[in-house]
Formats: C-alpha cells, structure tokens, sequence
C-alpha cells in the first residue's frame, strides 16, 4: 500500500515528529512507515506508534509521496544516492540533517532531474510539543510543498520559512540552542550546591525559574526589558551581571554561536 510518509531514520527526533503527525491528525499511524538499520528502533516504531518498519530505506521509499530525511549528516549522501533509485521526481524530499544543503541533496540524487526538496532544522523540544523549526525550499519545491512541510510541523513545534543561506543561523541559534541552556542551568545548579543548597533544592531552583523566565519571554518577547526589571541598580542582579560582563560574556556567547554557525557551514562543503 502507498504511504503518505517515509520516514529514514527511526530515531528520537523521527519519534517526535511521527508523535506529533499523528496526534495532530495530519496522518495516521497506517500512512506512515518508517526505516532504520537498527532492530530496536524498528520495533519501538511498531510496537509504540504502530508504524510499519523495515531495515530497508529504499523499500520504505519506494511508493512513498513524501520522505522524511532523518538520519546522521554523514550518512545523507549514501542514503540519498540509495533512494534517487526507487524515487520519483513528484516525491517530496525533507531533510533535518544539520549541514546538509539542499543543492548537496540534489547533487547526491542526480542533477538531471528537479528534485523537490525542503531542508529544515527542528530542535530537541519538540519531544515535549515546544519544538521551534526552520524550513527553507530548494530549487524545485513549490509553494504546495512548503505548506505540507510546515503542517508536518506544526503540531509539536513553532515554525518559520527562512531562505536557505540563513540556515546555518538558524541551526546555531535554535538547532544548537537547547543545549546552552541546559549548560546554564548545569552551572546554577552546582552553584547552588556550592552555596550549601541540596542537590534537589539546587535543581529545583534552577528548572523552575528557567521556566518561569521562557513563559515570561513568549508572553512578552522582550528580553533586555526584562532583564533590567529584575536589575536593580547594586543589587544582588546587578552583581551577578557586572561580573558576567567584566568576563566578556556577551563576546563569548556570540562567539559560541558564531562557532557553530561556522561548523555548520563546514558540514555542508
């Protein structure tokens, strides 16, 4: 039976986008079937979301309308020149690997034909339905595309068209992104803890108020308004952010970001 979607790459972020999908009602479950090398994942597939699964990507591809490209950046070009194979030119092709150019994507499948192709970066937070994305067409895809890209997303993230030299951006701010916040929160725990606070008091302390600061921003999108509401002047606040700043950490934390823009880009040459 032809499948609405294939995914390639049955890994956690394929789980939480395929989680998302069906519960938000864009496909079922039977629409979709899903491919990867590993017997485990292929059975969680079946077992827990009731996806079909096989070992072979071009077998999952083969009559699908569209891909879900979801396997390591070093593994996209075999894949891809494995599935230009069974694919067809009015297949959709969607990748999330980081790095990966769409004109990369197309030289891999074969530059004699139009390929319709989406690249995206999604993050880690849409395993929790807070997930932010980032879609960029390529040559050949339409309008149509986009549309149908966007509502794969959707349902478990907050998504944005950008055009595809931004991406590498993109893939350093919100791609990348989680995981200095939870670098931040590390350090506050342990500070804690070196304070003389519990482990679980420090930890607790910590997660709640990074909540508690995000649900702030998305109702309020303004954070230097309110970092200088929280600042009273020879505060506890000012201290700590007169220290940061005699450290240079806005010039750190720009160019950790610039790092893994620039690592980005290297991924995809």
């Amino acid at each position: 039976m032809p499948h609405e979607l294939a995914i390639i790459g049955a890994g956690v972020m394929a789980e939480a986008i395929a989680r998302g999908v069906i519960s938000g009602g864009l496909l079922r479950a039977d629409q979709i079937i899903a491919a990867d090398i590993s017997e485990a994942r292929r059975k969680f597939f079946t077992d827990e979301l009731r996806i079909a699964a096989v070992e072979s990507a071009d077998r999952a591809a083969a009559d699908a309308s569209a891909i879900l490209l979801a396997v390591k950046p070093h593994q996209v070009q075999s894949v891809l020149q494995t599935l230009a194979t069974v694919m067809q030119e009015r297949t959709l092709l969607i990748c999330i690997a980081a790095g990966i150019s769409t004109s990369m994507m197309q030289s891999s499948l074969g530059t004699g034909r139009h390929w319709r192709i989406i690249r995206a970066m999604p993050n880690t937070p849409m395993l929790v339905g807070a997930g932010m994305v980032a879609i960029a067409a390529g040559a050949h895809a339409t309008a149509d595309d986009l549309r149908w890209a966007r509502r794969l997303f959707e349902s478990s993230a907050k998504v944005i068209e950008i055009p595809e030299d931004k991406m590498d951006a993109v893939t350093a701010i919100s791609g990348s992104g989680p995981a200095y916040f939870f670098f931040l929160v590390e350090q506050m725990i342990q500070a804690g803890i070196a304070l003389g606070l519990e482990p679980d008091q420090a930890a607790t302390l910590a997660i709640q108020t990074a909540l508690g600061a995000a649900k702030m921003m998305v109702e309020s999108p303004d954070p230097t308004a309110h970092r200088r509401r929280v600042t009273t002047p020879n505060g506890t606040t000012h201290a700590a952010i007169t220290h940061l700043e005699s450290q240079n950490w806005p010039r750190i934390t720009m160019e950790a970001i610039q790092a893994a823009a620039r690592r980005s880009r290297e991924m995809g040459k």
